[in-house]
């Protein structure tokens, strides 16, 4: 069973971060709050935690989880080729709902599955979150639900869909945004967009046009 955390004071949201912290360490499941909805996070650079995450969601490794990260200077660790059109959305969207679909380092030692050679990435704008990928480092977070189920947007829901599968619950309320994060393929010399949620595609190609890129929607 997994041990929750509320976050309401310092001294609480401090013991959540720490004990989500020191779960991933051990190579444990977390469950933790994003801006989006709430996420199911292990270590990116464990295998063993991460085919976990993805059987506890009930997911094959054809469905590799994303990679959330605390700051947008670790975009260029984990990734390379990153063209200018997906600079110019990091400036706009990090923190943010857009995870980017990048080349990923060739020199990585981690297993997320079959990603054929790429990594999607994004920043969360949630400050719990955030705290947590300072002190973990890259998370491999996937949305904390059963495969085909809703995503949780509280920890109730993750706890029922999740519970036995996680160490750590951090339980920060509802979601702020309750919807899925736009994700956009930058690997290519003009961006796709793989799924439509919380940025609009006018909103993704008002930043783009003034650059004379596009982008189109293959979502």
């Amino acid at each position: 069973m997994s041990e929750r955390y509320p976050t309401g004071t310092d001294e609480e949201r401090e013991a959540a971060v720490e004990a989500a912290s020191l779960a991933v360490q051990r190579g444990e499941l977390v469950v933790l709050p994003t801006d989006t909805v709430y996420g199911i996070g292990a270590d990116a650079f464990d295998p063993a935690a991460v085919r976990g995450l993805l059987a506890a969601k009930g997911r094959g490794r054809e469905m590799p989880p994303p990679v959330l990260i605390s700051s947008a200077t670790t975009l260029d660790a984990l990734a390379i080729k990153v063209p200018g059109y997906a600079r110019a959305l990091v400036e706009a969207f990090w923190p943010g709902p857009l995870t980017l679909v990048c080349h990923q380092q060739t020199s990585l030692q981690w297993d997320l599955g079959d990603t054929r050679g790429t990594v999607a990435v994004r920043m969360p704008d949630h400050d719990v979150a955030r705290e947590i990928l300072e002190r973990t480092g890259p998370l491999a977070v996937s949305s904390a639900n059963k495969t085909g189920m809703p995503a949780a947007t509280d920890a109730d829901q993750a706890v029922d869909m999740l519970g036995d599968d996680v160490a750590v619950v951090v339980d920060a309320g509802e979601s702020p945004g309750g919807e899925a994060s736009t994700i956009v393929d930058v690997t290519g010399d003009q961006g796709r967009v793989l799924r439509l949620g919380a940025l609009s595609l006018a909103q993704l190609n008002e930043v783009l046009e003034p650059l004379g890129a596009t982008l189109t929607d293959e979502g």
